[in-house]
């Protein structure tokens, strides 16, 4: 029984050399982590060429804009003047008196051109909604830390390859 014993203490003294305790792992960051975020240039407002044309009202303020698809853009516009004003803006400007998308919250579309659904995603248009009433005092616009709330939103869709020209209305669609 001696030889047994220290067989085997031999036995564990060889297995503890081969296998040294381990020791805790290292803490490191977790797996994917960057460097720290980049600093983001504001969006320059879109100029006539870029907006095919279309009309923006004199004191909107650029927001920003959206990828719809298929080569066109959503650019979005606040403004705190009322629905009515900017609708009837649009009406003399547009010479066109649009249609009432929604009654509650207001919308207006006023149509650019023709939708043509082989090569775009959404009609060339200008798309007036009104956000001054309900719960909420206006749409909620955030830049950084900036919030702005606009009574107004403004949403212009040109139609993709148009440079610096309006193309004709659509004729309004029958109710």
């Amino acid at each position: 029984m001696a030889v047994a014993l220290g067989l085997a203490a031999m036995i564990v003294g060889t297995v503890h050399a081969q296998n040294p305790p381990t020791r805790p792992p290292v803490p490191r960051p977790f797996p994917g982590a960057s460097a720290p975020p980049t600093v983001q240039v504001p969006e320059p407002p879109p100029g006539d060429a870029t907006l095919g044309g279309a009309p923006v009202y004199p004191t909107a303020e650029f927001l920003e804009s959206f990828d719809a698809g298929r080569g066109q853009r959503y650019y979005l516009y606040g403004t705190n003047s009322d629905f009515e004003t900017i609708v009837g803006y649009y009406r003399n400007v547009l010479r066109n008196g649009g249609r009432e998308i929604f009654r509650a919250p207001l919308m207006q579309q006023f149509d650019l051109g023709r939708f043509n659904e082989d090569n775009m995603a959404f009609p060339p248009s200008v798309v007036v909604k009104d956000y001054s009433g309900g719960a909420t005092p206006g749409y909620l616009f955030v830049d950084g830390t900036t919030e702005k709330r606009y009574l107004t939103i403004i949403q212009i869709v040109p139609a993709p390859g148009t440079v610096g020209r309006l193309t004709a209305p659509a004729a309004p669609r029958p109710q």
